[in-house]
């Protein structure tokens, strides 16, 4: 019987039921309930028919299971191709399969099936705990197939023969992950037919939008500075701008056209970093106002929001450089004011009216308007609150004049409607206020709870200014964070409390090791690639030069590890290697011998199965016996051993 025709054994069929467990389970969460619920029979199925040592399925009816599980993946999905129906469609396979085991080759189809299946699991999340349980996957999955070949061994030495198996191929991950040619695009990219869902800041802006995002702590970008961080009030983060209202929300322009180099003239002292976005699974990014420089395949609307021309889908890093002191907008177009000065019909009749009585005092004077409009808020005493009350219909006059309650969107919408009802174009700007540096890598965190708004208003000679409301009441949001602005007692996102330190601590240091992994693991991609190697003194490389270079260091792990294996096959006992030779031609008549027999049992159950052969059987196993726990065995009795060995052709 040829080796690949070989029965699946008991313990193996266990193997292989560990090992698409392990595949499987990390994928549950990807796939249908109807589909995990029957993979998990199908595994309880093949458990039972190993435990009881039933017969397996007839063909007929796996083929059956095979059409309706095809078939229920087709319509769930409507088709078979794209990352999530595919691995569907996997997990039924695989689930089928184990349905099958009737042959070696059998369990070598199981265990690729598990092998591919554990790449699968990073199509849908690279994080570390998903390497790590991969990791784990890989190992059983290793055992699995050494058991396919060899299941003598007890489970723990075939996980150990695994572990040292993956262990030396560790050399040549690491040397085809540094040196190997990289692709422009994620480390796992592949076009994607259904796409998760993503926080972050939205194209519109309603009351209590803001709100419900501050109750988030997901990260939504790093930044590391080229120099000393700058102060909290002046890291204002631009994302998109917001002139429509209809009368509670505001929302984004339609983009006509973008900008490929920037509208304006950059001043003052510029402000250089690295961003990296977390994927929100939208078109624009975020900068520090003013953008001195636009991302690469990046463009900048008309009202100078930086979008990226491609949907961020994938966690993107690109280099900025900020003009803070920067003026835009001094020659702003008639058609962008006039939208800026649009108010719905009616409502909100006493901002109105306040507004018109600053019109009326100080005419055409924008700066003095916005001057008398800052002073108002001031006097309003208005709070700063994660827990708004609900606005009825005239929103703004609510909020002024009754409520005084409010979140940055309140402050920022209200703000705005009042210049325009005083004949000053404003817009809403929505982005990132802030953020903290982690202590342990230095990069500045910013998270969704850190979403702001504030507000642009166009004023002659000196174009588009900002102005945040908030910051006039609750100056601490901006100069501090959002803990030390909201009253006392108000619930926090568990990240932004301050009172518990070793929680912050254990944060900061999980945190830097998340942004290593996405740095230098997910990140790796070309630019990133020639900077190391730069710096390994390979000046420009090219693939030719890696290439080169990955198979000279390869042939030189492959050597050592050549060293490494004979080294140690040196330091093997010659009485047991004789014995396994001798053992080794016995199995082939079909009497195996178990690692956890003596040689002198063996010897008679091997005598028993070739009694043509039982006088040398038992001569050679009670030579082996003696040169193993003899006292002081004679170096004569081991030649005796090996010359026996050689001459036994049963």
């Amino acid at each position: 019987m040829s080796r690949v025709n070989r029965p699946v054994s008991t313990r193996q069929a266990w193997w292989l039921l560990a090992g698409a467990l392990a595949a499987a389970l990390p994928l549950v969460q990807q796939v249908p309930v109807w589909l995990a619920a029957a993979a998990a029979a199908a595994f309880a199925w093949r458990a039972a028919l190993t435990w009881r040592q039933w017969h397996l399925p007839p063909r007929w009816l796996l083929v059956l299971l095979v059409i309706a599980g095809t078939a229920g993946v087709v319509m769930q999905y409507r088709s078979i191709v794209g990352r999530t129906p595919g691995i569907a469609l996997l997990v039924v396979f695989l689930a089928l399969k184990l349905l099958e085991l009737r042959a070696a080759r059998d369990a070598i189809v199981t265990a690729l099936l598990c092998y591919f299946l554990v790449l699968g699991q990073f199509l849908f999340t690279q994080t570390i705990p998903t390497a790590l349980l991969s990791c784990l996957t890989v190992l059983i999955t290793t055992a699995t197939m050494l058991a396919a070949s060899d299941d003598r061994p007890a489970p723990l030495l075939q996980l150990r023969r695994a572990a040292l198996m993956l262990a030396q191929a560790m050399p040549f991950m690491l040397l085809l992950f540094i040196l190997f040619p990289r692709v422009q695009g994620p480390l796992w990219g592949l076009p994607q037919d259904r796409y998760t869902a993503t926080s972050g800041i939205s194209e519109t802006m309603s009351p209590g939008s803001i709100a419900q995002l501050s109750q988030s702590d997901a990260i939504a970008f790093r930044v590391q500075f080229a120099g000393q961080v700058p102060p909290q009030s002046q890291l204002y983060w631009r994302g998109p701008v917001m002139p429509a209202f209809d009368g509670r929300t505001w929302s984004i322009r339609q983009i006509l056209a973008a900008y490929s180099e920037l509208p304006y003239a950059v001043q003052g002292e510029p402000i250089d970093y690295d961003l990296t976005l977390e994927p929100n699974g939208k078109f624009w990014l975020f900068a520090l106002e003013m953008p001195g420089s636009l991302p690469p395949d990046g463009a900048l609307t008309s009202d100078y929001q930086p979008i990226s021309r491609q949907i961020v889908r994938n966690r993107l890093r690109y280099t900025q450089r900020a003009y803070p002191a920067s003026q835009a907008g001094i020659d702003e177009s008639r058609a962008m004011l006039r939208e800026s000065l649009a108010l719905p019909s009616g409502g909100n009749p006493r901002t109105r009216a306040l507004g018109a009585e600053w019109r009326n005092r100080h005419g055409d004077d924008g700066a003095a308007i916005l001057a008398t409009a800052q002073d108002f808020f001031n006097r309003q005493l208005l709070i700063y609150t994660l827990n708004p009350p609900l606005l009825g219909p005239d929103m703004v006059d609510e909020f002024l004049f009754e409520s005084k309650r409010g979140f940055c969107e309140h402050f920022a919408a209200a703000f705005v409607y009042a210049l325009r009802a005083a004949g000053v174009p404003a817009r809403v700007v929505a982005g990132y206020q802030g953020g903290e540096v982690n202590p342990v890598d230095g990069y500045l965190e910013v998270r969704q709870y850190d979403a702001h708004a504030w507000t642009e208003a166009w004023i002659a000679g000196r174009g588009w200014v900002r102005i945040d409301p908030t910051a006039i009441s609750a100056p601490s949001r901006i100069n501090s964070n959002l803990a030390a602005a909201v009253p006392a007692g108000e619930a926090l996102p568990f990240l932004a409390r301050t009172d518990l330190a070793w929680v912050r601590e254990l944060r900061y240091r999980l945190d830097a090791v998340t942004n290593g992994w996405n740095q230098w693991v997910l990140g790796y991609n070309p630019q990133k690639q020639r900077d190391f190697l730069s710096s390994l003194g390979f000046g420009e490389p090219d693939w030719r030069s890696m290439t080169a270079a990955l198979a000279v260091l390869c042939g030189f792990v492959l050597l050592g590890l050549t060293a490494w294996v004979l080294r140690n096959r040196r330091r093997t006992d010659p009485a047991f290697a004789a014995w396994r030779r001798f053992t080794g031609r016995l199995a082939a008549r079909g009497t195996v011998w178990r690692n956890w027999e003596g040689p002198l049992a063996f010897a008679e159950r091997a005598a028993a199965a070739s009694p043509a052969h039982a006088t040398a059987i038992r001569d050679i196993a009670a030579l082996y016996a003696r040169l193993r726990y003899a006292p002081a065995p004679r170096r004569e009795d081991l030649e005796r051993l090996r010359r026996q060995v050689a001459d036994f052709r049963p």
